[in-house]
C-alpha cells in the first residue's frame, strides 16, 4: 500500500426528516508512512471519512484508492480480506473480548487469518513485550486498567503488520499518563515500522503527536498542514 487517495467523497445520512452531511466533496492524499490526525467537532466528518477509508462504510460517491485499489468497488468479501490484512484498527472502546487473556485477544486475528498455532503465540507475546505488556499475557480484559486494554488492542491491531492503523478517538476513556503513553506509542510504532496512523481526535493533547494535523467541519476539510510533534518519550 503506497498510499491512500481519497477523490470527492461525499457521505449523507438520514436523521429522522432531516439529512445530515457527513462528508462534502472530501479530496485528500495520505502517502505511506505519515502520522496524521483529523480534528474537528462531534459531527464534523472525521469519523466519517475514517471509517470510509477503512472500508466500514461506504461513499454516497466519489473513490477511495488505496495502493492502487479502487476500495470503494470492492465486494464485500474482497473487502472483508482487504481490511483483514492491511489495516488495523483501534476505538476508543477497547472491543477485546471479555472471557479470552491478553494474548488470545491478540491471537483472535493471526487465527482468523490462518496463522498457525505456534507462530500465534511467538508472535503475540513478542507484540505484547513490545507494546510494555510482557507478562501480563495471561490476564483477562477486567484484571488489566484502562490504558492496558487499550495497549492489548494495538497489540491485535499491529500484530499482522498491516500498512496502516485507523485509530479513533483512541484516548477517549484514558488519563493523561495513560494517553501519553498510548501515543508516545503509536510514534515509536510509526517511526520504526513505517506503518501509516491516521487518527481521528477532539484531544488537542493528542494533535499535538501529529506530523500532519488536518481540521473538518460539516463535512468538510477547513485546513491540512505539517507540524512539529512533540517529542516522545521513552515507553
Amino acid at each position: 500500500m503506497s498510499s491512500i487517495r481519497c477523490v470527492q467523497l461525499c457521505k449523507t445520512f438520514k436523521q429522522g426528516d432531516e439529512t445530515i452531511t457527513g462528508l462534502d466533496h472530501v479530496d485528500i492524499t495520505i502517502d505511506e508512512g505519515e502520522f496524521v490526525c483529523l480534528s474537528g467537532p462531534s459531527g464534523s466528518g472525521k469519523t466519517t471519512l475514517l471509517n470510509a477509508i477503512g472500508g466500514l462504510d461506504t461513499p454516497d460517491s466519489g473513490e477511495i484508492h488505496m495502493g492502487g485499489i479502487r476500495v470503494d468497488q470492492l465486494d464485500k468479501s474482497s473487502l472483508a480480506d482487504m481490511r483483514l490484512h492491511n489495516i488495523g484498527f483501534v476505538f476508543q472502546a477497547y472491543n477485546l473480548i471479555p472471557v479470552l487473556t491478553a494474548q488470545e485477544n491478540v491471537e483472535f486475528v493471526m487465527q482468523v487469518q490462518g496463522v498457525d498455532a505456534h507462530q500465534r503465540v511467538l508472535k503475540s507475546r513478542a507484540i505484547l513485550k513490545e507494546v510494555g505488556l510482557e507478562g501480563m499475557q495471561d490476564r483477562r480484559p477486567a484484571q488489566l486498567s484502562g490504558g492496558q486494554q487499550q495497549r492489548v488492542a494495538v497489540a491485535r491491531a499491529i500484530v499482522s503488520q498491516p500498512k496502516l492503523v485507523l485509530a479513533d478517538e483512541p484516548t477517549a476513556n484514558l488519563d493523561s499518563v495513560a494517553s501519553a503513553q498510548l501515543m508516545n506509542l503509536f510514534l515509536k510504532l510509526n517511526e520504526d515500522r513505517r506503518i501509516t496512523f491516521i487518527i481521528a481526535t477532539h484531544d488537542k493533547r493528542v494533535m499535538a503527536y501529529a506530523r500532519r494535523l488536518i481540521k473538518m467541519q460539516d463535512g468538510k476539510i477547513i485546513r491540512d498542514e505539517p507540524q512539529t510533534p512533540v517529542q516522545s518519550d521513552e515507553i
